[in-house]
């Protein structure tokens, strides 16, 4: 694997999508999934103008971050379970993975204890998957403006993981719904969403092609992940 040459080839892909939707470059993220992905990888990354980084369990991040550049800034992405929020809170500059407003809650909790401002996103379950986690798009609005109203969290946007599809046209419609919401979220908070989570290894031309601020790449990256040896918890995450 040549990380190398990965980086380059999604940045020239990311560009083209970026020039096909009339957008500029600059409003899109990268974001690099690390799970699985030592802490070397996760400097030499950074050492090829890398920045931002996704882990989606909160004991593997917590053994691997402290062990990573300073200079890289971490989100969380991973189903969130309410017993490890006080770690998420000093661990991510931004938790991506908010689905309920008991969990928001304890967020806030923890981040008042710091006294820290802790900007999150809403993960929303556009396509109803009994498999993954994520707000109903009819509750969205509701517990949006709940959330929104917590003294230490800063909400700025929405997230979602496609249902997995060997044709990435197929999942445009998720992402597009995705944008809608947020555009419905704004009208009701009176006030503007920075950010839209989608699009992964397989489909992120397309999520950014209908608006999505945070792409999030691992695999296109850093190489298929080791086989696990044990069946993945629902608290893995992504």
């Amino acid at each position: 694997m040549d990380l190398v040459e990965n980086i380059n080839a999604i940045e020239t892909r990311i560009v083209a999508a970026c020039d096909r939707a009339g957008r500029d470059r600059a409003a899109v993220t990268l974001l690099a999934v690390t799970k699985g992905v030592p802490p070397e990888l996760v400097d030499e990354a950074v050492g090829h103008a890398q920045v931002f980084f996704g882990e989606s369990k909160v004991q593997e991040a917590k053994a691997k971050i402290p062990e990573c550049s300073s200079r890289a800034r971490w989100h969380m992405i991973g189903h969130l379970q309410s017993n490890k929020c006080r770690d998420a809170v000093q661990l991510f500059e931004v938790v991506q993975s908010v689905d309920s407003v008991s969990l928001a809650q304890e967020l806030n909790k923890w981040a008042d204890k710091i006294g820290k401002m802790l900007p999150v996103l809403l993960e929303v379950n556009v396509a109803g998957e009994g498999t993954k986690f994520g707000l109903k798009p009819a509750e969205l609005v509701e517990h949006a403006q709940s959330i929104n109203l917590m003294p230490r969290l800063a909400l700025h946007g929405l997230m979602t993981i496609a249902p997995w599809s060997t044709d990435a046209e197929k999942v445009r419609p998720c992402f597009r719904r995705l944008r809608e919401l947020k555009s419905d979220v704004e009208q009701k908070l009176g006030a503007s969403l920075p950010h839209l989570s989608m699009g992964m290894s397989g489909d992120f031309e397309v999520a950014i092609e209908e608006g999505a601020t945070i792409v999030r790449i691992g695999t296109a990256l850093f190489g298929p992940r080791p086989k696990q040896l044990r069946p993945a918890l629902p608290e893995d995450g992504p």
